[in-house]
């Protein structure tokens, strides 16, 4: 019970609400728990509420008519997912995986809506996490239009190296092959560009820990102006 109220208070849709607001909250939750590889919602669903991921990491992600997988986003532990359909009545667009054992927080529609009409504060935090959420495909979709691979892995690790604030370090938190269908490719071709990047002093690669050895570089590659890098 603790750790749940400990992500609620995380999660930024819920920052700001005082004790009452949180226990009300609270009295809407209900965990739930996800095997690695099990499906938490399939696209074209009814959207009967969205989730709050306590612990675990989650793939959102679309299929093709021939079988390709792409990934959209990977949440991990306090980050919502699932809220657009929630509020707008209609069917989830997307396929939700866990990609590790996972515990989810997830608020019913009509509850959620019910406290949200009540609770005003909420509906402006959800449009500001929607905000950023709507930032972050145009980003996506951005890159896998008009930029080549290199450039979306350039792009990925210097946006990696600003969310971890690792400095010239980023770990990689997901598999290669989810890295590859989040790029918009395959692992043979992410594999091989990683080795291009090593072999051109732009990267060092220790399993999935890897160094920006020319930050400068990889900004150059990916297309961004290096004075907007930390």
């Amino acid at each position: 019970m603790e750790k749940i109220i400990t992500v609620i208070q995380s999660v930024p849709i819920f920052s700001g609400l005082d004790k009452a607001d949180i226990e009300a909250v609270m009295a809407i939750a209900v965990e739930r728990r996800y095997r690695r590889g099990e499906i938490i919602f399939s696209d074209g669903e009814s959207a009967d509420g969205f989730y709050v991921i306590a612990d675990g990491k989650v793939k959102v992600f679309k299929v093709s008519f021939e079988g390709k997988e792409q990934i959209l986003h990977i949440f991990g532990p306090g980050e919502p997912f699932g809220e657009v359909p929630v509020f707008s009545g209609k069917v989830f667009p997307a396929n939700a995986q866990a990609i590790a054992a996972s515990r989810l927080v997830f608020f019913p529609r009509k509850a959620i809506i019910a406290l949200i009409t009540e609770k005003p504060s909420i509906a402006l935090n959800m449009l500001a996490v929607l905000s950023m959420r709507l930032r972050q495909f145009t980003v996506q979709i951005e890159h896998l239009s008009l930029k080549e691979v290199p450039e979306r892995l350039a792009a990925h690790l210097i946006y990696l190296s600003e969310e971890q604030g690792a400095g010239e370090s980023v770990r990689l938190d997901i598999s290669k092959g989810h890295l590859a269908s989040l790029l918009g490719t395959i692992p043979e071709t992410l594999s091989r560009i990683f080795a291009r990047m090593s072999g051109d002093g732009l990267i060092e690669v220790k399993g999935r820990d890897i160094r920006l050895v020319d930050r400068e570089g990889l900004a150059a590659l990916a297309g961004i102006d290096p004075d907007e890098t930390p």
